[in-house]
C-alpha cells in the first residue's frame, strides 16, 4: 500500500459537513468512528502530528490523544516517514498464524 500525497481527496470525512470532525466531548467518539474505515487514515493522522494541529478529530485521534502522543514520543522528527515506514512493514510481515 503506497502513501497518498493528495489524500484529502480519499478520505471518509469528505461526505461529513466542515465542522464534523471538530467537536468536543462524547461527539468525538461519533467522529472517530468515520476514521475508522477511512483508506488515509495514516496520511490524515500524519499530518495533523507532523503540524501540531490542535483542534479537531485527525486520523482517528483527538487532541489530546495527539498532544499525549506528541508528549510520550517526542524526538519523533517526521511522523509522515514513521507511519510510512509502519504501514510498509505491516504490508510485507507475513500473516500470523492463528
Amino acid at each position: 500500500m503506497t502513501w497518498i500525497d493528495d489524500w484529502v481527496r480519499s478520505a471518509a470525512c469528505q461526505s461529513q459537513g466542515p465542522d464534523a470532525l471538530f467537536v468536543r466531548g462524547a461527539e468525538q467518539n461519533r467522529a472517530k468512528q468515520v476514521c475508522r474505515a477511512c483508506p488515509v487514515r495514516a496520511e490524515c493522522l500524519a499530518e495533523a502530528l507532523d503540524n501540531e494541529i490542535e483542534w479537531g478529530v485527525w486520523g482517528g485521534m483527538t487532541e489530546r490523544e495527539r498532544r499525549a502522543l506528541l508528549r510520550r514520543r517526542p524526538n519523533v522528527t517526521s511522523w509522515r516517514t514513521l507511519l510510512e515506514a509502519a504501514r510498509e512493514e505491516s504490508a510485507t510481515a507475513p500473516a500470523a498464524a492463528g
